[in-house]
């Protein structure tokens, strides 16, 4: 299992960039006792075969990682959201992109610690590649809701967020939402 919830979408993010998407939409919506995310992207989507394989620990294309011979994201947050009473739903149509929607019970005991949204942030919107992504961030208990657009950042910050000077500054930025 991953250590945090934020392990899990970042894995999931990280999907959509390597499956081509131009445009990612990552949304997490949280209460008191829930996280909803949804990830959102026009990449190169999947047939209803390949969805059904995914589930499998022992699948994997052998595409995108050729050396590897398993893929445990998706059966990874299967098994974190069945095994504390949150649910999952994936959608995907080959050639328009995939959605993948969790919902984890933060009221569960066994339900993985949250981990850092921000820092999440910072992760996947540094991810390399030729993409735009949007992120909605709600939290009704503090009071939160806030978008950022990476390309709006990049544009920001000189048209670059690799550089550490970049990620200092994103950083601060998206903790300055947080607030």
């Amino acid at each position: 299992m991953h250590y945090t919830l934020c392990d899990m979408i970042a894995d999931i993010t990280a999907n959509s960039v390597e499956a081509g998407a131009t445009h990612i939409t990552l949304e997490c919506i949280q209460t008191r006792d829930a996280l909803d995310v949804t990830v959102a992207d026009n990449g190169k989507g999947m047939s209803s075969e390949t969805l059904v394989k995914a589930e499998d620990p022992f699948f994997t294309d052998g595409k995108k990682h050729p050396n590897r011979k398993v893929g445990l994201g998706i059966p990874f947050l299967i098994q974190t959201a069945e095994e504390t009473d949150g649910s999952w739903d994936i959608q995907s149509v080959p050639g328009k992109g995939t959605t993948v929607t969790m919902k984890f019970n933060l009221a569960n005991i066994d339900t993985p610690p949250v981990g850092n949204l921000p820092d999440l942030f910072l992760d996947v919107l540094t991810l390399p590649g030729n993409y735009d992504m949007d992120i909605h961030r709600t939290d009704n208990a503090a009071g939160l809701d806030y978008t950022v657009n990476r390309n709006e950042l990049k544009d920001a910050l000189g048209g670059e967020l690799e550089s550490a000077e970049s990620q200092i500054l994103l950083r601060k930025f998206i903790e300055s939402q947080e607030v």
